[in-house]
């Protein structure tokens, strides 16, 4: 196992375009040094993680986050395989351009030779970074979890971070695990993806779970697959968590599952989630609150518009513009990775910019100035082999 200190002296600069000079026109070298910055500035993509590179196997899982001065790029970054379960560490890499290049890498939780993982971060008023993710044993798999069959301090915990310097340092991981976990939940997740601050200063974290199977019924199959979504939110800056709504109605239709969310303009939060079981129309379903995402208008429904396969997925409401959800949009493969929009707060949503035909997987939205970024798993013959970093025009979206 690669040292943090080895792997903080990996440094992987991604370069950005540069910018023709006319013939004949004279510049001074603030006018250079000026230009070179808008260029980097407009920069189309760069690649902050790479699989196989840094000490790790692989990349995965990635989250990304705007604060005052940079641009932060998280994800899990796993040692002995591309697998879910293992040695997996929190990891993080970081921005002053706008996610044209990126410094080097750093490791937010290492559990050992355990699994940390799911980043779900948020930025509060006063520019602190929470970051909360989860925990397990190392040779704890999801499905030995979901059976009930690993002890709860290798099972699913919970835990926050803070960063006052813009994520140059973090806090020591605390457990919160039983403020956000009920008591019959097996399976846990945070995120993945970024969290939301409501414009009451609420956090909000969406998250999942799974469920015990209900009585008369045994571990097996299906029987044992009772996904859920919830959320969690804190009301003092992330200091304190409690659940909010809670869907984990195992119907055979819509099983919710990792979600994503957003505040439309109305006020009310917007809720898209992974229909796990791939019984529902397009494997997406959405939902409402009007209450700062303590409960919902409705259970789950399905989202027919957005068509792909079962695969995390992200939303994003630009300020001024619509709402953006990114992910795959081959129904049958992780593949094509597009940014839907919806100017109807969710209702309806319609293809908007295919970012490649190529393998891709989980994603993140960003809104920079002037541009949405998508950080997300891509390469050119599978969805793990890169991790990248996409700036999309807000004109394109429109």
């Amino acid at each position: 196992m690669a040292s943090a200190s080895a792997r903080a002296r990996s440094l992987l600069l991604i370069g950005c375009g540069l910018v023709a000079v006319l013939p004949g026109t004279a510049r001074s070298a603030a006018v250079d040094a000026a230009t070179a910055t808008a260029a980097g500035a407009r920069c189309d993509s760069s690649v902050p993680y790479t699989s196989g590179t840094e000490g790790y196997h692989t990349f995965r899982i990635p989250a990304v986050l705007r604060t005052r001065t940079a641009l932060l790029a998280f994800a899990e970054g796993r040692q002995g395989g591309s697998g879910d379960a293992g040695d997996i560490d929190l990891v993080l890499k970081r921005s002053t351009d706008g996610g044209c290049t990126w410094g080097p890498l750093q490791v937010v939780y290492d559990s050992g030779p355990n699994t940390s993982g799911n980043p779900a971060p948020v930025l509060t008023a006063s520019g602190r970074v929470v970051l909360l993710s989860t925990y397990n044993g190392g040779t704890a798999s999801e499905a030995a979890i979901m059976r009930g069959e690993v002890p709860p301090e290798q099972s699913r915990r919970v835990f926050a971070q803070t960063s006052d310097d813009d994520g140059k340092t973090w806090s020591a991981p605390r457990e919160i695990t039983a403020q956000t976990k009920a008591a019959d939940w097996r399976w846990y997740a945070t995120g993945p993806g970024h969290a939301v601050r409501l414009r009451s200063g609420r956090l909000l974290v969406p998250a999942n779970h799974s469920t015990a199977p209900t009585a008369g019924t045994t571990d097996t199959g299906t029987e044992a697959k009772y996904y859920g979504a919830h959320s969690l939110y804190s009301d003092d800056g992330g200091a304190n968590w409690q659940i909010g709504f809670t869907d984990d109605n195992p119907n055979g239709y819509v099983n919710s599952n990792e979600s994503t969310a957003a505040e439309l303009p109305d006020g009310r939060l917007y809720v898209n989630t992974r229909e796990h079981n791939g019984t529902a129309p397009g494997n997406r379903a959405d939902a409402y609150s009007r209450d700062g995402g303590r409960t919902l208008e409705v259970p789950f429904r399905p989202q027919g518009t957005i068509v792909g396969p079962v695969v995390q997925g992200s939303v994003l409401q630009v300020t001024g513009g619509p709402l953006v959800y990114s992910g795959p949009a081959d129904p049958a493969a992780r593949a094509v990775l597009t940014l839907r929009v919806s100017t109807d707060g969710g209702a309806t949503f319609r293809p908007a910019v295919a970012l490649s035909g190529l393998p891709a997987a989980y994603s993140d939205l960003v809104q920079l100035d002037g541009v949405v970024g998508v950080l997300y798993e891509t390469g050119n013959f599978g969805a793990n082999e890169t991790i990248t970093f996409r700036r999309v025009p807000l004109a394109a979206l429109r």
